[in-house]
C-alpha cells in the first residue's frame, strides 16, 4: 500500500485498484481506517476525534490531489505525494 503522506504520526495510504467508491487508508498508532474522498466520512474502521479532525482537515485541503491518485492508482501508475499537514 503506498504512502502518499505522513503527518504527527498519521500514514496515509491508498492501495492500487481498490474498491470504490473513492477513498485513502489511514492509520495511526494502531487505529485504522477508511475515509471517502467525496464526503470525507469515515467508511470502515475508527480514529480517535482528535485524529479524525486532523485528517478531515487535511484532505479538505487535498481534495483535489487525493482525486487525482485515486485515478492514478486505479491505472496501477506511481502515486503523487502529498504535502503533509503542519
Amino acid at each position: 500500500m503506498p504512502e502518499i503522506s505522513r503527518f504527527f504520526g498519521i500514514i496515509i495510504a491508498m492501495y492500487y485498484s481498490d474498491h470504490t467508491p473513492p477513498h485513502f487508508h489511514v492509520r495511526y498508532a494502531g487505529q485504522k481506517a477508511l475515509i471517502g474522498i467525496e464526503n470525507l466520512a469515515v467508511l470502515k474502521g475508527s480514529l480517535s476525534p482528535r485524529v479524525l479532525g486532523l485528517v478531515v482537515e487535511w484532505a479538505a485541503l487535498h481534495r483535489q490531489d487525493l482525486l487525482d491518485n485515486w485515478q492514478l492508482a486505479r491505472r496501477e501508475a506511481p502515486l503523487k505525494p502529498i504535502e503533509p499537514l503542519e
